[in-house]
């Protein structure tokens, strides 16, 4: 009887044993078959949960790395150099200028300008929604209010607006004077600073250089004249402003003023007998009445189609050479798609002969 009591005692313990290990095993494949309808139902592994966390933290971070502004060194009112504090990759912009929209443009930027004067035709697809606030001379200042700009960009024109501008938002007033190249290309990546897009405006800064090269080889140990034609009259350009990068970047000698004397804005009229003196191998000609559409103006070809001019080796040798872009070239200096095109000015009277 005893043994029969302990025999049964150990057959009832077996029993308890395996039933523990089964229900062991019964609940590791509940958990296991429980992870599998969850990862099932939201598709997604945990390895692609952990990525995806990951993901979204980076952003964060580099979001939370983002300034809420930068300053940037430009000019104001009375063209003196300042520090100015603008707001980080703003959304709403008014352009008064050429320049900074050509240079938006470069950077796919152009669906941020809320209001623009009245842009150069090489321009005006990119802008077909934007307010109009005026010309590059006179702008509307209740329409640029009303754009509720985070920023305005302006140039050299329009100085006299410069203060009321900034009670309306920072004004980022930038202009190149004498090196048109190094000026476009200072300016265009500090546009882009603004935006944080300085590595995408670096990759585009190459694009000239050899165009630049070659023209710079034609102009080598070669003299010329550089001029403006308005009203009638043939003025003198230096190497102060607009065309500028004939001489001091191409490398064609200017003989055309002294070094000294200011000729930033229109020039300095001159006789044509003057020009004959100097005995120019090139004659460079910005016809300043088709840049502004000039109502009854005549046309720089007919003003330089003279006998004294005819006379000059430059005219004989078919080194006469008006700029066929002239609005690019006397509203739109400074811009990147703008250098190309008075490049391209260049290049189809020098390169093609």
């Amino acid at each position: 009887m005893k043994k029969f009591s302990t025999l049964l005692l150990a057959t009832i313990m077996t029993f308890g044993l395996v039933a523990c290990g089964n229900s062991g095993d019964n609940a590791g494949s509940s958990e296991v078959q429980s992870g599998a309808v969850s990862e099932e139902q939201t598709g997604t592994s945990a390895e692609e949960q952990t990525s995806s966390a990951a993901t979204e933290q980076t952003e964060t971070s580099v979001e939370e790395q983002k300034p809420e502004s930068i300053t940037i060194t430009c000019i104001n009112g009375a063209s003196e150099e300042i520090e100015l504090e603008v707001p980080f990759d703003p959304q709403r912009i008014v352009t008064l200028d050429a320049a900074s929209l050509d240079i938006l443009s470069n950077l796919g930027l152009t669906d941020r300008v809320v209001g623009t004067t009245t842009p150069e035709a090489y321009l005006a697809d990119y802008v077909t929604d934007a307010a109009n606030v005026g010309t590059a001379k006179t702008f509307d200042m209740e329409a640029i209010m009303e754009c509720e700009p985070d920023l305005i960009f302006m140039a050299g024109r329009g100085s006299d607006y410069y203060d009321t501008l900034a009670e309306i938002a920072p004004v980022v007033r930038l202009t190149v004077s004498g090196a048109v190249v190094e000026g476009t290309y200072e300016n265009a990546v500090k546009i882009a600073s603004i935006f944080g897009m300085e590595e995408e405006m670096n990759a585009k800064l190459d694009a000239y250089n050899d165009r630049i090269a070659a023209l710079q080889a034609i102009a080598e140990g070669k003299n010329a004249i550089v001029g403006m034609c308005t009203s009638g009259a043939f003025n003198l350009l230096g190497n102060d402003g607009r065309c500028s990068i004939i001489g001091n970047e191409l490398g064609f000698q200017n003989v055309g003023v002294d070094a000294n004397i200011d000729t930033s804005a229109h020039g300095n009229e001159a006789s044509f007998e003057f020009v004959v003196e100097k005995a120019p191998d090139y004659i460079f000609v910005l016809d300043r009445d088709a840049a502004t559409n000039a109502e009854g103006a005549q046309l720089a070809k007919d003003i330089m189609e003279n006998d004294l001019i005819k006379s000059t080796d430059a005219y004989k040798n078919g080194n006469l050479i008006i700029m066929e872009n002239a609005g690019v070239w006397y509203k739109a200096e400074g811009g990147f798609t703008a250098l190309g095109i008075m490049l391209e000015d260049l290049e189809k009277e020098l390169l093609s002969k």
